[in-house]
């Protein structure tokens, strides 16, 4: 199957919480740049997070909504993960 119609892996996590763990269809968050989203077969990439919301959608579901402080995002061959309020 290609990559870029696999769902993402996500992993989103402070030091002491989970905040989501499963399969998304895009991350939004904001960098110093502005507000940016991740979809399945985006290229490697790594970014500090500036505080605002990070949201992970999937599917028809509820997106999962959380406020952070700072963070980190990497991504590469599908997984994301986020580690906020570091």
């Amino acid at each position: 199957m290609n990559d870029q119609f696999s769902p993402l892996s996500v992993i989103a996590r402070a030091p002491f919480h989970v905040y989501y763990e499963g399969d998304a269809d895009v991350v939004t968050a904001t960098n110093k740049v502005g507000e940016f989203d991740i979809l399945p077969g985006h290229a490697d990439f790594f970014s500090m997070l500036t505080p605002g919301e990070v949201i992970v959608r999937k599917g028809d579901d509820e997106p999962v909504v959380f406020n952070i402080r700072n963070g980190i995002m990497t991504v590469r061959d599908n997984k994301v993960m986020v580690f906020v309020n570091i």
